[in-house]
């Protein structure tokens, strides 16, 4: 991952010598009491001492732009050891702070990189280069979760909030945004995003892929279609565009040319796309019936009367009862109001659980992430049965 952005201090780190507690006194025991073992000796623990940074070899130019060169040309160790010195003549540049952000990112030092933004940011809440780099570090570097996704929003909204941004660092925040957006299921507004940077780069691959997504989640399944046929041979997103047309095809009932793209995603991208535990469906209806009669007692009492029904795959007019509609690659789903409100007397029952075999099997690795995926999404559901939001099963870890 290359960043425009400024690096600095080209200090010799020492490792930090830390002793133990000082042993007391023994203690004198008292009369009919057992004698106290003294502590043992004090063992000094040492840190390790990290590898010192080489001088900066800014070759006549300022260190900061110096780092910024060597950025953009891949040279990581290099940028660091600029964009340090930089931070180190100049503390208070949050230039120079994100510059060593983006260098220790790349160079995957997770801990350093955060604490060189949020220094950056600290300095000045909207520099762009900051920004950027604290956008695509939460958003596309570290693992997705929802915290990370929504940190990246809020840094990349803010960089396309500056009424003097740059031309030519809007699309890279648009994408970024698009990017998070697509993967905390705000699909509507991820839309928007890849739009805006291919209205400006029609050959952006990566907002191309985020678009056809986009459409996929929002259930245009057509749209969706045609825009991963056109990423079937990019190198860096064509496995996912084989893997999302097997399933559209797979909700057309056309198996054996979904097979054919799901084979196709494996071979390019094994690592991401793996053989699924795909259990078959009574096997599947076992460990459905499994984790209900595990439940703890009060769970099971208000499913009384709310049948858990082991499906295929979300029915499109389950996907489109809500607006924006639910993604097609939902786990689980809730069916009717919650406990405590008044059931339509047209559906009979007024409640349902359903949990689809073919998602669940596809976002796990083995048969046992498997039995503890059920659980999870029969919680969730359970949750909703409840009267609980996503958001609030998300905070409970049940997202």
């Amino acid at each position: 991952m290359s960043r425009r952005g400024p690096f600095a201090l080209c200090l010799l780190l020492l490792g930090a010598c830390q002793w133990a507690s000082p042993p007391s006194a023994p203690a004198v025991p008292d009369a009919g009491t057992a004698p106290v073992a003294s502590a043992p000796a004090a063992v000094p623990v040492f840190a390790a001492v990290p590898e010192p940074l080489p001088t900066c070899r800014a070759r006549g130019a300022a260190p900061l732009d110096a780092a910024l060169d060597y950025l953009g040309n891949g040279k990581y160790l290099e940028a660091l050891s600029c964009a340090a010195q930089a931070s180190a003549l100049e503390p208070d540049s949050a230039a120079a702070h994100s510059a060593r952000g983006d260098a220790l990112a790349a160079l995957n030092r997770i801990a350093e990189a955060q604490v060189a933004y949020a220094r950056a940011l600290a300095i000045d809440p909207g520099q762009p280069d900051a920004l950027l780099g604290a956008a695509h570090f939460y958003a596309v570097q570290l693992p997705s979760n929802r915290e990370h996704d929504e940190l990246g929003i809020l840094y990349a909204e803010r960089g396309l909030s500056q009424a003097d941004l740059a031309p030519e660092l809007l699309p890279r925040f648009a994408l970024v945004a698009a990017m998070a957006l697509n993967d905390l299921g705000r699909a509507s507004e991820a839309l928007q995003h890849a739009q805006l940077v291919l209205a400006r780069a029609p050959d952006n691959h990566e907002a191309a892929y985020e678009k056809a997504l986009a459409f996929f989640e929002l259930c245009r399944f057509a749209e969706a279609r045609a825009a991963f046929t056109t990423l079937v041979n990019d190198p860096r997103r064509g496995a996912h565009a084989h893997y999302h047309l097997g399933l559209l095809l797979e909700r057309e009932g056309r198996w054996k040319q979904a097979q054919s793209h799901f084979d196709k995603a494996r071979a390019l991208s094994p690592e991401d796309f793996p053989v699924p535990p795909m259990p078959s469906q009574a096997e599947f209806r076992e460990e459905v019936a499994r984790a209900v009669s595990a439940l703890p007692e009060d769970m099971r009492k208000d499913l009384t009367g709310v049948p858990v029904r082991a499906e295929e795959l979300p029915a499109e007019e389950d996907l489109l009862a809500s607006e924006p509609p639910l993604s097609p690659a939902i786990l689980g789903l809730f069916r009717g109001p919650p406990l405590g409100e008044p059931c339509d007397d047209a559906e009979t029952p007024c409640r349902s659980v359903a949990l689809y075999r073919l998602n669940l099997a596809r976002a796990v690795r083995t048969r046992e992430e498997l039995r503890e995926q059920i659980t999870v999404t029969l919680l969730h559901e359970v949750g909703h049965l409840r009267g609980e939001d996503d958001m609030e099963l998300a905070a409970r870890g049940l997202e």
